[in-house]
C-alpha cells in the first residue's frame, strides 16, 4: 500500500532504524533504498526536527506539523505525519509542500502590494476633497489641488492598467499580432515619444541603430516593452546623464538594448527587479517611482516572442537592459498579419 502514494512513506522500527522506503520518498530524498534500510532517519533525512518527531511516535505520540529541511539549492518544506503502529515502530510520511508555501507567499505579497499602492493615492485624494469641501467656494483651493486629484486618479489608473497587462500575461494565453518589421521603426517611435521628457530633465536619450534589423512579433507588444526599458532608464538618470536606444543583431538574435548612466542598481536586488513589485530604492529614483511592475511585464511580453530579457549594472555606474527576439531575413516573403496565441505556461 506504501508503496502505490504519491508522497514519500517511512516504516521507522522501533530501534529508529528504516525498515522501509517507498519509491516517492526515494525520489524525494535521493537515497535508494539499499542505502536507506538499516539506517537511523538522520541518515536519509537530514533534519533533526523530522527525527524528534519520529523519535515522539516511537514513544506512543502521533504528530502532524511542518518541518523545514535546509539543502545546497535552497530550502524545502515538509507536511510530515507521524503515526505509531503498536509496538513495532511508526509509519512517517512527508509531502512536499515547498511550492504551495512559494505561491501562497507570492500570493499574499501580491495583495499587500496591491493594497499598498492604492491605498497612498486613494488616501491622497480624500485628503484633497475634504480639504475643497471645507473650503467650500475657494478657487485657490481647487486650482490648487484639483490637479492633483487627477494626477492621483492617473495613477491609480496606471496600476490598473499594468495589473490587467500582468494578468493576461500570465494567464497561459497572450493574443499575439505578429507582422515582419524593422525594430528599428519600434524604437525610433519611443525616442521621439520621450525626447521632450528627457529634454526637459536634461538628459541626452540617444538611439544607435546603424542598419535595419527585422523581427517577426507584434508591434505594439514590442513597443510597451521599449517603452517600459526607457520610461525605466529615464527614471533612473540624472540630469547631464545619458539613455541610449540601440537596435542591432548578435548571430540569429535581433537586439534592442537600453544603456543609461544613471544611479545603476546594486548586486543584491539585480535578481529580483523583474519580480512584482518590485522596487529597488524608491528614493534613488528621479520623481515617481512606479508600480514596479513595467519591467516584469516586459520581460513577460519578450518571453512570449520567444525572446529574452536581461539586465546588467553596477551601483552608481548606469544600467543596461538587453532585449534578445529571433532575429528574421528582411528578403524572405512578408508575413501577412494574423493572430497568433502564445501558450505562457
Amino acid at each position: 500500500m506504501l508503496s502505490t502514494l504519491p508522497f514519500a512513506a517511512f516504516l521507522v522500527d522501533r530501534r529508529g532504524r528504516v525498515a522501509y522506503t517507498n519509491p516517492a520518498a526515494e525520489l524525494l530524498f535521493g537515497k535508494t533504498a539499499g542505502r536507506s534500510h538499516g539506517r537511523v532517519l538522520i541518515e536519509v533525512v537530514p533534519s533533526v526536527e523530522f527525527e524528534r518527531l519520529v523519535n515522539d511516535g516511537l514513544g506512543g505520540t502521533p504528530s502532524t506539523r511542518d518541518v523545514r529541511i535546509i539543502e545546497r539549492d535552497g530550502e524545502r518544506i515538509l507536511r510530515v505525519t507521524v503515526q505509531p503502529i503498536g509496538g513495532d515502530g511508526v509509519i512517517a510520511v512527508a509531502l512536499d509542500r515547498t511550492e504551495l508555501v512559494s505561491l501562497e507567499r507570492i500570493r499574499r505579497d501580491f495583495v499587500s502590494n496591491v493594497s499598498h499602492e492604492l491605498r497612498t493615492p486613494l488616501a491622497a485624494i480624500k485628503l484633497m476633497v475634504e480639504t475643497m469641501l471645507v473650503a467650500e467656494d475657494d478657487a485657490d483651493a481647487r486650482t490648487q489641488f484639483m490637479p492633483r486629484v487627477a494626477a492621483e486618479v492617473d495613477r491609480i489608473v496606471k496600476l490598473v492598467e499594468d495589473l490587467l497587462a500582468m494578468a493576461r500575461s500570465e494567464s497561459g494565453r497572450l493574443v499575439m499580432r505578429r507582422e515582419r518589421f524593422d525594430l528599428t521603426d519600434v524604437a525610433a517611435a519611443v525616442v521621439d515619444t520621450f525626447s521632450h521628457r528627457a529634454a526637459t530633465g536634461g538628459v541626452n536619450l540617444d538611439l544607435e541603430a546603424p542598419e535595419p534589423v527585422f523581427v517577426e512579433a507584434d508591434r505594439d507588444r514590442l513597443a510597451q516593452v521599449a517603452v517600459n526599458l526607457v520610461d525605466n532608464a529615464l527614471r533612473h538618470t540624472p540630469s547631464a546623464g545619458v539613455v541610449t536606444v540601440e537596435v542591432g543583431r548578435e548571430h540569429e538574435w535581433a537586439l534592442l538594448r537600453v544603456r543609461d548612466t544613471g544611479v545603476g542598481i546594486a548586486h543584491a536586488d539585480l535578481s529580483h527587479i523583474f519580480d512584482r513589485f518590485y522596487v529597488a530604492d524608491r528614493s534613488r529614483s528621479r520623481g515617481h517611482s512606479g508600480t514596479g511592475l513595467g519591467l516584469s511585464i516586459a520581460r513577460n511580453l519578450v518571453e512570449a516572442h520567444g525572446g529574452t530579457l536581461v539586465a546588467e549594472s553596477l551601483l552608481g555606474r548606469g544600467a543596461t537592459f538587453t532585449c534578445r527576439l529571433p532575429l528574421v531575413s528582411a528578403t524572405g516573403e512578408s508575413s501577412t498579419l494574423r493572430n497568433v496565441k502564445v501558450d505562457l505556461s
